[in-house]
C-alpha cells in the first residue's frame, strides 16, 4: 500500500508551520531557520490506542544522507507506555530545500493495515550496492504487556518517496532499541553489507547483531559477543571493518567492539569511557545514549552528555572522543565540546553528532545538534555547534529554537520526550541538517495530553553552514571525574549484572 505524501518547502513554512509560533525563537542567521517537515495527522478517532496517547506528536528522528538526498524517519503519535501509532518519514532530494513526508506503510495496523500495535525505534541508512533507502524500525506488541516483539526492515527503491511493506529482520519476546547501517565503500570485501544491531531486553540486554547481503530483504541469524548493552550505533570503516559505538545496559559507560569479517562475528567490547551523568530538570525523558559518526578515512566520533567537566555534577555538557586505530580498541581521552563556559549552569543533553564524510584527518567536519537548558531554567531549547578541525576547536553556538518548556512535550511513562536521540546529517551541499522534535504551545490547556489531541510537537529540520574555523577550545577544562572501568571493566558489559530496568521503546 502506498502512503499518503505530503510536500513541505520553505515557501510554504510560514502557513504549515505550528512550530513557528513565538515557541520557537529563531536564530538571526538564515542558515538557523527552523522548517517544519512532518506532523502526525492522527487523532484519538483514528488511533487511541491508550488513553494518553499524545497527538500531535512526532518524536526521535534519525536521518542519513547520500548525495542531496537526506531522509529521515521518526515515530508519530506518541504512546504513553511505549512506541508510537506509526513510523514516519520525511524526504528531501534537494539538500533540505524542501521535503516529501509520509508513513511507513505495513508496519502497525494504524498505517496500511499492518499486524503490529505499535512502532518505535527507526534508524535510517542507504545501501548504495543495492539502490535503496533502508528504515529499521521496532515493532510492539500490547497483549500480554507492551513489548518489542520484531525488528522490520522498510525498502525504497526510489529515493525515499515510497516505501515497501517491511521485511522481517529479528523476532522476538522484548527487544529493543534497534540500528542500521551499510557498507557503501565499493572497494571493501564486504560492499553491499548492511548491518542492524538491537539488544534483546528479557534476556539482560543481550547484543543482537544481523547481517544482510541482498538490500535488506533477508538477514542472517542473529550473532552475539554475549555482553549486556543498549543504544548502539554501528558505522563501516572504507576497509569494510564494523565498528558499534554503544551503551552498557545501566548506561554507566560507552564502549565500542567490532567486526573484521563481514559480520559473521563480532569482539568483545572495549571500554571507552565510564559515564558521570546528571540527571536533567523538568521531568524529561534522556539519558547519556551515544550518537555515531564516522570520517572518509574511518577515524570514528562517538558523543554523549556527560556531567564529568562540572563542579558537583549540576549539569551535563556534550564530550567527544574518537577512535585511534583500525578496530576501535584505542580511543582518545574525553573531551568536551566547549559550548560554554564550565560555570554556565547551562545544561547539554541528547546530542545529534553528524561527520562531513566528505572530510578526514585533521580537516573533518562535525556538526552537532543538541537540546540544552538555559541556565537556572527547564524550558528546552536547541543549539548547534560545528568544527573544522576534527573537534579541536568549534564555532560559537547558535540557538535554534527556545522558549518550550517540557510540559509542551508527550508524555511518557519515562517522562516527557522529544527522543532518546536526535540527528544531524551532511549533504552533498557540505552543510549540516538537524531534524529534531520542536514544540509550541498546546491548543488547549497548557500541558500536551491534558486534553485529546492538543499536542503540538512536530518534526523540525534546520540548515546550518559551517563557516570559519571555530576558535573556541575545550582542551583546558579541568576532568573532575573519569575512568574506564580499570580492573572491573569487562564486568560493566555483562548480561547479568546489567539486566536492569532500562527499556527505551
Amino acid at each position: 500500500m502506498r502512503p499518503s505524501l505530503r510536500s513541505l518547502s520553505r515557501r510554504r513554512a510560514p502557513v504549515l508551520g505550528v512550530a513557528l509560533t513565538a515557541a520557537l525563537i529563531l536564530a538571526g542567521a538564515a542558515e538557523a531557520a527552523v522548517l517544519p517537515v512532518s506532523s502526525d495527522p492522527f487523532t484519538q478517532a483514528t488511533c487511541r490506542a491508550s488513553s494518553t496517547t499524545n497527538h500531535q506528536t512526532e518524536v526521535e528522528p534519525d536521518t542519513f544522507a547520500n548525495g542531496s538526498t537526506i531522509v529521515s524517519a521518526f515515530q508519530v503519535g506518541r504512546i504513553y507506555d511505549g512506541g508510537a501509532c506509526a513510523i514516519g518519514f520525511a524526504t528531501s532530494t534537494n539538500n533540505g530545500a524542501s521535503w516529501t513526508s509520509g508513513l511507513l506503510p505495513g508496519i502497525t495496523k494504524y498505517a496500511g493495515g499492518g499486524p503490529n500495535d505499535r512502532a518505535t525505534d527507526s534508524s535510517v541508512a542507504y545501501d548504495a550496492a543495492h539502490g535503496v533507502w533502508l528504515v529499521s524500525s521496532l515493532t510492539l506488541l500490547e497483549a500480554g504487556g507492551v513489548h518489542g516483539n520484531a525488528v522490520v526492515t522498510s525498502r525504497s527503491t526510489d529515493g525515499g518517496l515510497t516505501w515497501s511493506a517491511p521485511f522481517t529482520t529479528a523476532t522476538g519476546g522484548d527487544l529493543d532499541k534497534n540500528w542500521i547501517v551499510c557498507d557503501n565503500a565499493a572497494t571493501s570485501p564486504f560492499y553491499g553489507h548492511c548491518y542492524t544491531q538491537w539488544d534483546d531486553h528479557g534476556a539482560g540486554n543481550l547484543l543482537e547483531m544481523s547481517t544482510s547481503t541482498d538490500g535488506g530483504k533477508t538477514w542472517s541469524a542473529a550473532a552475539s559477543n554475549h555482553t549486556g548493552v543498549i543504544g548502539g550505533q554501528p558505522v563501516v570503516r572504507p576497509n569494510g571493518t564494523v565498528i558499534v559505538p554503544i551503551a552498557n545496559a545501566n548506561e554507566t559507560a560507552i564502549g565500542a567492539f567490532n567486526s573484521t569479517n563481514g559480520g559473521a562475528s563480532w569482539s568483545a567490547v572495549t571500554t571507552i569511557a565510564t559515564i558521570r551523568h546528571h540527571t536533567v530538570a523538568g521531568s524529561l525523558r534522556e539519558g547519556p545514549l551515544p550518537s555515531a559518526e564516522i570520517d572518509g578515512s574511518g577515524t570514528v566520533y562517538v558523543a554523549w552528555s556527560d556531567c564529568r567537566f562540572r563542579q558537583s555534577c549540576k549539569a551535563n555538557d556534550i564530550v567527544l572522543s574518537h577512535s585511534l586505530n583500525v578496530t576501535g580498541t584505542s580511543w582518545s581521552s574525553v573531551a568536551r565540546v566547549p559550548i560554554d563556559a564550565t560555570n554556565s549552569g547551562v545544561d547539554h543533553f541528547i546530542p545529534g553528532l553528524a561527520v562531513n564524510k566528505a572530510t578526514s584527518g585533521a580537516g573533518a567536519q562535525l556538526g552537532l545538534t543538541y537540546y540544552f537548558y538555559p541556565s537556572g531554567g527547564a524550558q528546552l531549547a536547541v543549539g548547534f555547534i560545528s568544527s573544522t578541525n576534527a573537534g579541536s576547536t568549534w564555532s560559537a553556538p547558535q540557538t535554534v529554537a527556545a522558549g518550550m518548556p517540557t510540559t509542551w512535550a508527550a508524555t511518557t511513562s519515562q517522562g516527557r520526550m522529544v527522543g532518546d536521540y536526535v540527528s544531524t546529517s551532511y549533504g552533498s551541499d557540505n552543510l549540516a541538517h538537524g531534524v529534531f522534535a520542536g514544540a509550541s504551545a498546546p491548543t488547549t490547556g497548557t500541558s500536551c495530553s491534558s486534553v485529546l489531541d492538543n499536542c503540538r510537537e512536530p518534526m523540525d529540520t534546520f540548515v546550518s553552514g559551517l563557516g570559519a574555523s571555530g576558535s573556541v577550545s575545550g582542551a583546558a577544562s579541568p576532568v573532575l571525574f573519569s575512568g574506564h572501568g580499570g580492573a572491573n571493566a569487562n564486568s560493566l558489559w555483562n548480561v547479568v549484572d546489567n539486566n536492569g530496568s532500562q527499556h527505551r521503546d
